[in-house]
């Protein structure tokens, strides 16, 4: 691709959803964890994972390490939704509240804004109680396409 191709990245989440949604669930860590894509858009994405056993710390809950994964996973999951390889540059993660085994966490990533070098994105966290964690995150875009542009 020459520096001054210009790239439809709308078009091209369309015309290879399967293949950018099937790229982004290959995520060996997301699988060990059980973290489950659920919708993938132009920017955005949600998925969710049911705390276990296993997942939680010394005081009974979510550890924060699970919590931030899910959510680092769904960042992941919209910034590389375009088909262009993106990685984390930066993220900030609040936590709000606690989560217990049984919860089921729902972490969205909206994209806020996006150029194309950088992008920057709100992730959500929450359970049926309500809002766990929010995460800010910068991603930086890499000129490799994971996907065919013509």
């Amino acid at each position: 691709m020459s520096s001054r191709q210009i790239v439809d990245e709308r078009e091209l989440h369309h015309r290879h959803y399967a293949e950018i949604c099937e790229k982004i669930v290959q995520d060996k860590y997301a699988q060990f964890l059980g973290i489950k894509l659920v919708e993938l858009g132009e920017g955005m994405a949600v998925a969710e994972l049911v705390v276990d056993e296993h997942m939680l710390n010394a005081h009974g809950t979510a550890h924060g390490a699970i919590i931030f994964s899910l959510a680092d996973f769904t960042f992941a999951a919209a910034c590389n939704s375009y088909g262009k390889t993106s990685v984390a540059l930066s993220m900030n993660i609040g936590f709000l509240a606690a989560a217990m085994k049984g919860n089921r966490l729902v972490a969205t990533a909206v994209e806020e804004k996006k150029n194309n070098r950088t992008a920057w994105y709100r992730i959500r966290v929450e359970t049926e109680h309500g809002l766990v964690a929010t995460l800010d995150a910068l991603a930086y875009r890499k000129n490799e396409y994971f996907v065919a542009i013509e």
